[in-house]
């Protein structure tokens, strides 16, 4: 594709793979073995004379403050402000994506659009902005590692803690590649069919599941998950036992489940919201699981945005949107029955 070596970043966690300059990417489960002068599955990574290139390092496309709440995350530094980065690209290719003008853009039209602002301009503007923490979000973080580990590790050291929000198809390698400094992630789990993932995803299920029992049983990432509900598709009561009691025998009754409401986007346009009543279902089915802390989102005003105790049942935090109203937790405990609540600690 005639770009030019000297200008690109060196990928990690890839390997040459037998004659004619192949190489063999080891960043998510595609594992895309990828022909000289040609791109991986996330057209974001390129071959170029038998070494790997990450084609996005310096084409940032967003980098500006966020509350740590819309990524979601509710039990990770509650109320800070996360300096959220993005560069485009994508190994999904979702029909519902809300951020597809930048995560589809390099695998449908071949474009890669961005700023050239290096990793010490970022965590500076994260510090200088009175961030906590740094987000590798909006498109799928695994695809632009090289950025997220040189700033991750700059932000470390300024004191800032990492998260990522991901689709979760990431290997074990990449996960052990980031854990000297990713603090915290959430993950989607979209459904808990193949077909669905299959079909409105292009992906595969297996390996989101493998990812989250491995955080969840072999890190001390914070762990979140996330489910978009859309309607007719993955929101039926056998299908959401299924997940909630996944979530609850391979990652525990702690991690958070955040169940967001479904608005038509991009190419799936053929559908209503969410009905109320749906998101309402499932919650209750996440609580009967054995799920302490269930939250639903895009549904403004509701009290299930909120933090309460499992235990006595106290509001403990009070969210409206992305706004902490109140927070009444107390050295990560229930001021009225002294439960731990999980997550507040870090």
């Amino acid at each position: 594709m005639g770009l030019a070596k000297e200008n690109l970043k060196r990928a990690v966690l890839w390997e040459p793979s037998g004659q004619d300059n192949k190489v063999h990417c080891k960043l998510c489960n595609w594992r895309c073995v990828i022909d000289e002068g040609k791109r991986g599955r996330c057209c974001v990574r390129e071959n170029i004379d038998g070494v790997l290139y990450s084609l996005t390092y310096d084409k940032v496309c967003s980098a500006n403050p966020d509350p740590i709440e819309k990524k979601p995350l509710f039990h990770f530094q509650p109320g800070s402000r996360s300096f959220s980065v993005a560069t485009m690209g994508c190994n999904f290719r979702c029909e519902f994506c809300q951020n597809w003008q930048i995560s589809q853009a390099a695998i449908e039209e071949g474009r890669i659009d961005g700023e050239s602002i290096a990793p010490e301009q970022i965590v500076e503007a994260a510090v200088r902005s009175g961030c906590k923490n740094m987000a590798y979000t909006y498109t799928e973080p695994t695809v632009f590692m090289e950025l997220c580990n040189d700033c991750g590790s700059l932000a470390k050291k300024r004191g800032l803690t990492n998260v990522f929000v991901s689709n979760g198809f990431m290997t074990t390698e990449a996960i052990i590649f980031a854990a000297d400094w990713l603090d915290g992630i959430n993950v989607d789990l979209k459904a808990f069919s193949e077909d669905y993932y299959k079909r409105l995803c292009k992906a595969r299920l297996q390996p989101v599941l493998d990812t989250i029992s491995y955080i969840a049983k072999e890190t001390n990432i914070w762990l979140e998950i996330t489910t978009l509900l859309v309607p007719g598709q993955n929101d039926s009561d056998d299908e959401l036992k299924e997940l909630a009691g996944f979530i609850v025998n391979n990652a525990g009754v702690d991690v958070p489940w955040h169940i967001s409401r479904f608005h038509p986007q991009y190419k799936y346009l053929d559908s209503v919201p969410t009905p109320i009543g749906n998101l309402q279902r499932a919650y209750e089915i996440g609580k009967s699981a054995g799920l302490r802390y269930v939250y639903l989102g895009n549904v403004p005003g509701s009290t299930s945005e909120s933090t309460f105790c499992y235990q006595c049942g106290r509001m403990l935090i009070e969210r409206i949107g992305y706004r902490i109203a109140t927070n009444s937790i107390k050295d990560s405990k229930c001021p009225d029955c002294g439960t731990q609540i999980a997550g507040f600690e870090l």
